[in-house]
């Protein structure tokens, strides 16, 4: 039986949520709530993001139903899964609301800003017997899934050392996410994805020691070294709004493994997706690769993967690990461990 899927929340990402969907097997969105009159009538025009197209002003909602308020929504029998779309100060309430709802939910990143929100949200998912999905996108991009696949599969020997780079320019296209504060600095709305990869292909570390910028309590900017049992591996990151205007945004990844060198390096330079180093296997003798990572080209292709794998942990019962609430939850104590040590000047245990 398919997925009978609800999204609360139509900005951006509510919207790419919904584009993507239409691609997935086994899931449908059947129903989305927004607050808009607009949106509810069709009429997207007035969404935009930083990727991918404006929305359009004849969505075609065929087969949708619309709420303006979410706890109708939530009152459907009809749907089985919800997609939190919403401003991350507002996951909490509405997330543990559709799991009381018994829906299983997938929650856009970060999981929550405050650590006892995610914890509390954890908490009702077991209550609730209901799967509590966090949305980190960035391992189903192909370069990124690639490359943890690699690691993964142990073809090319143990991981040996990692090194990650993610970095914007301040933003000035969105006011809401000009004041960093709400997102929780961007060692929380935007270094979470690293370290939530990290945590992924790495491991959770036992310490994080970090230097970097606090503004106003906040990380602006931050180098992280990630502290593991196993001393020979080194893992670090560097990541942050100061980047200048032009550079709006970067990421990176360079790879050691014992019979390999992975690297990949992309980012907006001026209004150009500029490539500076394609994804790139290095061995040790013989000739350089640049493997095809797959992927559609589609704008929303990462998301529909992600989707894609909720559905799939629906149906099996159980949330793939990529998608695992906890593991969402221990990237955001990094966020917090990270601030701690810039503060402190001193490693940080993660607890």
């Amino acid at each position: 039986m398919s997925v009978r899927i609800g999204i609360i929340g139509l900005g951006f990402m509510g919207m790419t949520h919904f584009e993507a969907t239409k691609q997935v097997q086994g899931g449908d969105v059947v129903a989305f709530a927004t607050r808009s009159e607009k949106k509810l009538s069709g009429d997207w025009s007035d969404i935009q993001g930083n990727f991918g197209p404006r929305g359009s002003d004849k969505t075609d909602l065929t087969g949708v139903k619309g709420y303006s308020d979410y706890r109708e929504l939530l009152a459907s029998p009809d749907i089985d899964l919800v997609h939190v779309c919403l401003p991350t100060d507002q996951h909490e309430p509405v997330a543990i609301a559709a799991l009381e709802a018994g829906k299983h939910v997938l929650v856009e990143k970060p999981i929550a800003i405050e650590l006892d929100a995610a914890q509390r949200m954890l908490a009702a998912s077991e209550k609730a017997g209901k799967l509590l999905m966090v949305a980190h996108v960035l391992p189903f991009f192909p370069e990124f899934r690639w490359a943890k696949d690699c690691v993964e599969s142990g073809q090319y020997g143990k991981l040996r050392a990692a090194s990650f780079k993610r970095i914007i320019a301040p933003p000035d296209w969105s006011t809401s996410i000009k004041d960093f504060k709400k997102l929780g600095g961007w060692g929380i709305d935007l270094h979470i994805h690293d370290n939530h990869y990290i945590g992924l292909m790495c491991g959770v570390p036992q310490q994080v020691f970090a230097r970097g910028i606090l503004t106003e309590g906040f990380v602006n900017h931050v180098s992280s070294q990630y502290v593991y049992h196993d001393s020979e591996l080194t893992v670090s990151c560097i990541s942050g709004g100061i980047a200048a205007g032009q550079l709006k945004f970067n990421h990176s990844y360079e790879l050691q493994l014992e019979k390999a060198t992975i690297q990949f390096d992309a980012g907006t330079y001026g209004d150009d997706w500029v490539v500076n180093r394609p994804l790139s296997l290095i061995p040790d003798q013989g000739v350089i690769q640049f493997p095809d990572p797959g992927g559609t080209g589609e704008w929303c292709a990462a998301f529909t993967e992600e989707i894609q794998a909720a559905v799939d942990g629906i149906q099996k019962g159980e949330a793939p690990r990529v998608l695992s609430g906890q593991l969402a939850c221990d990237a955001l104590k990094l966020c917090y461990a990270e601030a701690e040590s810039i503060r402190s000047g001193i490693p940080v245990a993660i607890v």
